[in-house]
């Protein structure tokens, strides 16, 4: 039976002091829990008294039909290394239910105290759209990533995490405010006797569904952006690193406040707008995005096999975890052959695999936290936990992604080595390890690679 790796004794530690009741973790969440609960429950009556009951089902029908392709969507990128469902849903209820009430609230003040100090109700209407709204809505969004950029820290990495979270929320945030505009225009066709296409449901829809579902998230994405490239800054260029996620920010309001200043420039602003402006932007921010999630493939594949030359690893894994196609692979080589929970196993095989590569680039870029070596030390423990099950599939994933070599002339009809496979890969045993390699991190024997802390 394999025992724990046998790590370097660690020095005593100094005696712990108990935190005062409101530092408790369960404190925190629940007072969390019960400030998103409330607001669900505030927004919900401010939703139902503005639309009406019937409109409001109506809206909520409707605006919940691009959700999940949204979520799918950053669920995808976030594929390489995903995040807990538990940030997701936060993010998500931050969206709909505070950042949604936020918005409202501060929203309808401005305009009503505008529209009282100018006596100019659409004067004041076109102005809280175009300025007072965005720099709102963005800023109530933006707590979101915040607070899991400082309290989930370890979950935030990178580009790739401040999109998917940015997007994550502003989902939410979209979805709230869909089920608004909707149902507003479904009371409006009810008082008019709209109908068909031609009805304020059906135009409303078409714009905020089927055009433009995508708007708030790619607001919100910038502000996402600015948090990712400070993550990837951690530990140097303070004021820099400071200033990102704010120059972010200001981006996502100016294009949210150019989005909603669309109908003023003309009959054919909006349509103007969304092609010359919306649609690159989404399809940069698309590739942006895509190119990053790639470069995170080659990290995994680079910095990996540091751990096969300690022992940790078998050859085959590096090349099997920097793909995707891989990695699915042996997902459903887990299921076919050992179920389920065997799959899940090989998937959170996958996702420790690469938060190591991640943290070895980070401690070789001198990014490292001062905890490095204690996570370091986690992650390799949970790898070999799981080693009985992940390294037979992911084995299994890398012969069946392997490049095919070509047969040698004159060598016999697959080879020089006649009956050693179909391409002429010799088939061997996997070695089976009783106990894990004494804990010599790859930082220890290899000098470049030692992780250069800040204080």
């Amino acid at each position: 039976m394999a025992t724990s790796p046998p790590y370097p004794t660690r020095p005593p530690e100094h005696p712990r002091r108990h935190p005062h009741w409101w530092q408790r973790a369960w404190v925190r969440y629940g007072a969390l829990v019960t400030l998103l609960a409330l607001s669900g429950l505030v927004i919900l009556a401010l939703v139902r008294e503005q639309t009406g009951t019937q409109g409001f089902l109506v809206g909520l029908g409707l605006a919940v039909l691009p959700v999940p392709l949204l979520i799918a969507a950053f669920r995808w990128l976030d594929r390489v290394e995903p995040g807990p469902w538990r940030t997701l849903l936060f993010c998500f209820a931050w969206g709909a239910c505070a950042a949604a009430l936020i918005a409202i609230v501060a929203n309808s003040f401005a305009t009503r105290w505008i529209a009282t100090a100018t006596a100019d109700p659409s004067g004041a209407d076109t102005l809280g759209a175009t300025v007072i709204a965005p720099v709102v809505e963005e800023s109530a969004k933006a707590a979101a990533v915040l607070l899991v950029f400082v309290f989930r820290r370890r979950d935030f990495t990178g580009i790739v995490d401040g999109v998917v979270v940015a997007g994550v929320t502003a989902t939410g945030f979209a979805f709230t405010e869909n089920i608004l505009y909707l149902g507003t225009a479904f009371g409006t066709d009810q008082l008019t006797g709209g109908s068909g296409i031609a009805s304020v449901t059906a135009a409303t829809f078409f714009v905020r569904i089927v055009m433009s579902p995508f708007a708030h998230p790619l607001f919100t994405v910038l502000t996402g952006i600015g948090f990712g490239i400070a993550a990837l800054s951690a530990g140097r260029h303070r004021g820099r690193r400071a200033l990102l996620p704010l120059t972010g920010l200001l981006l996502a309001m100016g294009v949210h406040a150019l989005w909603n200043g669309s109908a003023a420039f003309g009959e054919y602003g909006f349509f103007a707008v969304y092609a010359a402006f919306m649609l690159p932007s989404f399809g940069l921010l698309t590739w942006l995005v895509i190119w990053t999630r790639q470069r995170e493939l080659a990290t995994v594949r680079a910095e990996l096999p540091a751990y096969v030359m300690a022992g940790w690893l078998s050859p085959a894994e590096p090349q099997a975890l920097g793909s995707m196609r891989a990695r699915r692979i042996a997902r459903q080589h887990a299921r076919r052959h050992a179920g389920k929970e065997a799959a899940r196993t090989v998937a959170r095989y996958e996702a420790y695999a690469t938060s190591l590569a991640f943290l070895r680039q980070r401690g070789r870029r001198g990014r490292a936290g001062a905890d490095f070596v204690v996570r370091e030390r986690e992650l390799l423990e949970a790898l070999w936990q799981r080693r009985a099950v992940a390294r037979p599939a992911l084995d299994h994933a890398a012969r069946a992604t392997a490049p095919p070599v070509p047969p040698w002339p004159g060598h016999g009809r697959y080879g020089p080595y006649p009956g050693h496979g179909l391409y002429g890969y010799a088939p061997t045993a996997p070695v089976l390890t009783p106990s894990p390699p004494p804990y010599h991190a790859p930082h220890e024997y290899l000098p470049y690679a030692r992780p250069r802390l800040h204080p």
